[in-house]
C-alpha cells in the first residue's frame, strides 16, 4: 500500500486552480506511477511501462516517477532488501530497451532516500507543470511536490481489496485523496447488478490494461512452432489475510486454483503453472499440474514476453475476490498473452459484457466449464489465435484505451 493517505492528512491538496488544458489542446505531459522497479519482475514492467510508452507514442511527454517509500524487492534472494542499487539498474537498462527516446524520462528513489535516473529538481519543474499525474496502483508516496500536478488521476488495479482499504479508519486521509481525484479502476463491472465494489460515494470510472501492439508482434510465435501446454505466471496467496468487506472475507488466487486441483487429468492440453510464494507444489505436482521456476520465465521483460509467445494458451484462475465480487477485473497477464496471439481460457469474473468472449478469449465457472474451453482451443487453435490478436487490437490497444483515460480524467477534473 502507498503512503498516500499520510501525504493526505498532512493537508497536502491538489492545486485550487486548475489550468482547464485538455486533449484538444493537442500534446499533455503526464507522470506516470508504478512498481517497475519495486518489483523488478517480467510482467510488472509490461503493467506499467505500456502505460509510458503508449502515452509517448501518442506524441505527449511522459515523466515515469517511482516512489515508494516501501523496501524493494530482490527476486533472486526471495526477499525484500531496503537498497535500490540493482532495482534502478533492472528500470534503466530495460526502459532504454523499450525505447531509447525514454532512456532518461524515468525517476526512482528508494527506501534510504538514495535517487536514480532524472535529477530531482527536474522531477519537480515538470510535476509543477504537469497537466496529470497518474498513480498507479496506490504506489507512489504522493509528496506535495508531485501534488502539483493540475490534475491527480488513481488507477484501482486491485478492486475490492482499495475500497475494503479505504474503508478502514486509518484511511482517513487516503479517503479524502480519493474523493478530490479522478478514479479509474479495473473493475469493469462497477455500478452494475451484482458487482460488490462499493463506491463508498466516490465516482468510479472502468478501465482495462493498454496494450502496444508493436512490443508484442516481433515476438509472435506462429501456432505451429509453439509449445503444445497452456501456461500462466501467477502468486499463490500473499502472507496477510484477503480483504473484508461488507462483513466479507475473501481470498486470492489459492482459494480458486485449490477448487480446480483435479483439473489436470481432465484437460486436453498439458497445464503448466509458474507459481511464486509458498504453493503446495507437491500437491499440485501429485495431481497432474506442471510446475515451473517463475524467476526462470520471468526475470526481466523479454524473457517474460517470450515463455507466453511460445504457449498455445493461456489458462488461469483469478483472485477469489475478483471472482465471488463480479469484479469484472480484466487480467494484465492476459492481456499480454492476447497481444501475442495467444488465444486465453480464464477464470470468469463477469467481464463479458466490455469485452467479447467465445473466440480467443475463453471463460470458465466450473470445471465442465474449463475443460470444454479448453477443448475448443485445441480443436481450433489457428481460429482461435486469430481471434485473440484481433481482440487485443481492438479493444486493448493503446491507442483506444489511453485517449479515453486521459479525456476522462482531464476533462472530468475540469467540469
Amino acid at each position: 500500500m502507498s503512503k498516500s493517505a499520510s501525504a493526505a492528512s498532512q493537508g497536502r491538496t491538489l492545486r485550487p486552480t486548475p489550468r482547464r488544458r485538455t486533449l484538444r489542446d493537442g500534446q499533455v505531459r503526464v507522470v506516470v506511477s508504478g512498481l517497475a522497479a519495486t518489483y523488478p519482475m517480467g510482467g510488472t514492467f509490461w503493467d506499467y511501462m505500456q502505460y509510458v510508452l503508449g502515452l509517448h507514442q501518442l506524441g505527449h511527454e511522459v515523466l515515469y516517477v517511482e516512489d515508494t517509500g516501501r523496501w524493494c524487492y530482490d527476486p533472486q534472494r526471495q526477499t525484500f532488501v531496503e537498497r535500490g542499487d540493482a532495482n534502478a539498474d533492472y528500470l534503466g537498462r530495460n526502459l532504454a530497451r523499450l525505447e531509447p527516446a525514454l532512456s532518461e524520462r524515468w525517476f526512482y528513489r528508494d527506501a534510504t532516500g538514495r535517487c536514480w535516473g532524472r535529477d530531482w529538481n527536474h522531477v519537480v519543474a515538470f510535476c509543477r507543470s504537469a497537466d496529470l499525474f497518474l498513480q498507479i496502483s496506490a504506489s507512489c508516496w504522493l509528496r506535495e511536490e508531485y501534488l502539483a500536478a493540475d490534475v491527480l488521476a488513481l488507477v484501482d488495479t486491485d478492486p475490492i481489496y482499495t475500497q475494503a482499504r479505504l474503508q478502514e479508519p486509518a484511511a482517513d486521509g487516503e479517503r479524502k485523496l480519493y474523493a478530490r481525484a479522478t478514479n479509474f479502476t479495473f473493475a469493469l463491472n462497477i455500478g452494475r447488478p451484482g458487482c460488490r465494489v462499493p463506491d463508498d460515494g466516490m465516482r468510479w470510472l472502468p478501465t482495462i490494461q493498454p496494450v502496444v501492439q508493436v512490443c508484442f508482434e516481433p515476438a509472435m510465435v506462429p501456432v505451429k512452432d509453439r509449445r503444445w501446454v497452456l501456461t500462466t505466471v501467477a502468486s499463490w496467496e500473499p502472507a496477510e489475510a484477503g480483504p473484508m468487506l461488507d462483513g466479507v472475507r475473501y481470498a486470492g488466487k489459492s482459494a480458486e486454483l485449490l477448487k480446480l486441483l483435479d483439473l489436470p487429468p481432465r484437460s486436453p492440453l498439458p497445464l503448466e503453472l509458474a507459481l511464486s510464494g509458498p504453493a503446495p507444489r507437491q500437491k499440485l505436482l501429485a495431481a497432474g499440474w506442471r510446475l515451473t521456476d517463475p524467476y526462470a520465465v520471468s526475470r526481466d521483460p523479454w524473457v517474460y514476453r517470450d515463455y507466453l509467445a511460445r504457449s498455445l494458451g493461456e489458462w488461469s484462475v483469478a483472485k477469489n475476490a475478483y471472482v465471488a465480487g463480479r469484479t469484472g477485473w480484466f487480467s494484465t497477464r492476459t492481456a499480454c498473452y492476447l497481444a501475442l496471439g495467444v488465444p486465453a481460457v480464464v477464470q470468469d469474473t463477469g467481464f463479458g459484457h466490455a469485452l467479447p468472449t467465445g473466440q480467443g478469449l475463453l471463460t470458465f465457472s466450473t470445471a465442465d466449464e474449463a475443460v470444454a474451453a479448453i477443448e475448443s482451443l485445441a480443436a481450433h487453435p489457428q481460429r482461435h489465435a486469430r481471434a485473440a490478436r484481433d481482440l487485443a487490437r481492438e479493444y486493448l490497444a493503446a491507442d483506444r484505451v489511453l485517449p479515453r483515460l486521459l479525456s476522462e480524467a482531464l476533462n472530468r477534473a475540469h467540469a
